[in-house]
């Protein structure tokens, strides 16, 4: 995307400010064009070129009427827009070729200590942190939507599952902090590759520098940029940031699949009921309700990871430093922020907008024996050895009829007697045994740190709640250094028109 050297092809009988009539023929043209695709760095090409011209003007490169001329095209270029510009290989050469048609010859003094190589990888991380901060931001405040389900259903006891079989009862809070956690991870991630986004490649020209008088941190400062990418080779030919944005997108979207999944199945079994502006029915079957949104959330996962492979395959081999393969890499980035930034919006929404049904999921609690690793804890908390409280709870479970969902009391006392050579209630009383067989009563066994009781989901909610603020305020930091540094910029604009 908006990649070139200075060597490559135009169309026929079109010249351009920069290939002027040295390939003039062929067909390549349109095939090397990046123009349309472009449109995403359009305003990002528009800070990058004001930056740099203060800078030049600044350091007395460029004389300040000239700079004053061409700030106030770069205006014209705006307020006209994208569609409006001439034919060009890239955005940067249109834009190039619109200043010089309003400016005359003088115009093309914007390029000076610059190549679009160094010029495209300042557009491309320009843009990319406002998409991580966008995205950012929908993840932020999907969490706090699904914090809002975990506390109104702190008490709802819910099946769980390993491997698709009951497993133990937990409840919808605890399942809900469950991907959360997963989404701080997520935010976590973004955020730190967001550091090595926010860095300027400017002022690197080529590849291998430049010998006039440029001042890199200068252009750093009026385009919001933490640092300067320190090697004037790897800042114009380096994608890997690219990378780590998509690998973090990539993660966030298998986290979003998880999620939807879930939703999936529990609806299937009518463990959930979707809200209807998250489900749709079927063209023949009337009493269907579809969980189709989740269902594309987990098909968009996708789009990302294939985003991902795309990006390292285009990228691998690549000698240093400029190759016109990195045209295409972009794209990929865009492709996946752009469709699970959609996705995490979705699946927040259907989680939080759907109905939990209490009583049916208490019942389903009970499937299967799912209290059965409750009684071996009490046993081992009695002090027999819990391979042999898992022994006797085995039993009991095999011993089951196909219609039983558990034991009662004399059933494992039973096998207990059998197997330990004592009566149960030699070890346990009758009333603890019947309290483990209880789903509510063994989640609220569950009480160590990170568990599904009430009180242990409290303190995952406080602890929750803290990060969220803190990444919030990470989000709302940098938001407020680039609306400042977009002040600045036009600030110092404004000096010259």
């Amino acid at each position: 995307m908006g990649d070139g050297e200075d060597d490559a092809g135009h169309e026929p009988d079109d010249e351009t400010v920069v290939r002027r009539d040295r390939f003039a023929g062929g067909p390549a043209r349109s095939f090397l064009s990046s123009l349309a695709d472009d449109e995403r760095i359009f305003a990002a090409d528009l800070a990058v070129d004001r930056a740099h011209v203060v800078m030049l003007e600044e350091q007395d490169v460029v004389d300040r009427e000239t700079v004053g001329e061409i700030l106030a095209a770069l205006d014209d270029v705006e307020e006209a827009g994208h569609g409006e510009l001439p034919d060009g290989e890239d955005v940067h050469e249109a834009i190039e070729s619109a200043v010089i048609d309003r400016v005359g010859p003088e115009g093309g003094k914007m390029h000076t200590a610059r190549s679009r190589n160094d010029e495209v990888a300042a557009c491309i991380r320009y843009r990319l942190r406002e998409d991580i901060l966008e995205l950012v931001e929908t993840v932020v405040g999907a969490r706090e939507r699904l914090l809002d389900v975990a506390r109104e259903e702190a008490e709802t006891v819910m099946p769980g599952y390993t491997h698709l079989q009951p497993a133990q009862p937990t409840t919808v809070a605890h399942w809900v902090l469950s991907y959360e956690q997963a989404l701080q991870r997520d935010t976590a991630r973004l955020l730190d590759a967001y550091e090595r986004v926010n860095q300027n490649p400017l002022g690197s020209a080529a590849f291998a520098g430049t010998p006039f008088d440029v001042d890199r941190e200068r252009t750093a400062e009026l385009l919001g940029f933490d640092s300067v990418v320190e090697n004037s080779m790897d800042a114009s030919a380096t994608r890997d940031f690219l990378v780590e944005v998509t690998s973090a997108v990539a993660t966030l979207a298998t986290t979003l699949s998880g999620l939807a999944e879930d939703v999936v199945v529990m609806a299937s079994k009518g463990h959930v009921e979707l809200d209807d502006d998250y489900a749709s029915t079927s063209s023949i079957m009337p009493q269907k309700k579809n969980p189709d949104t989740l269902e594309l959330v987990r098909g968009r996962t996708g789009d990302a990871t294939a985003g991902l492979n795309g990006l390292l395959t285009n990228l691998k081999g690549q000698p240093r430093a400029y190759n016109r393969d990195l045209q295409r890499a972009g794209r990929h980035a865009w492709d996946a922020i752009d469709s699970v930034t959609e996705s995490v919006e979705v699946a927040a929404g259907a989680v939080a907008t759907a109905e939990w049904p209490a009583e049916t999921l208490a019942a389903a609690a009970t499937e299967g024996f799912a209290t059965a690793t409750g009684v071996a804890d009490l046993l081992a908390m009695a002090g027999v050895p819990f391979r042999t409280a898992h022994e006797v709870v085995a039993e009991v479970a095999a011993g089951l009829g196909p219609e039983e969902d558990a034991p009662d009391y004399e059933a494992i006392s039973a096998v207990a007697e059998d197997v330990l050579g004592d009566p149960l209630s030699q070890f346990v009383d009758r009333e603890a045994v019947e309290a483990a067989l209880d789903p509510t009563e063994s989640v609220a066994m569950r009480d160590s740190r990170g568990g599904p009781a009430p009180e242990a989901v409290a303190d995952q909610l406080s602890v929750a709640e803290e990060v969220l603020a803190g990444h919030r305020e990470t989000v709302q930091t940098a938001a407020d250094a680039v609306e400042r540094a977009h002040d600045r910029r036009l600030s110092e604009v404004d000096r010259y028109v």
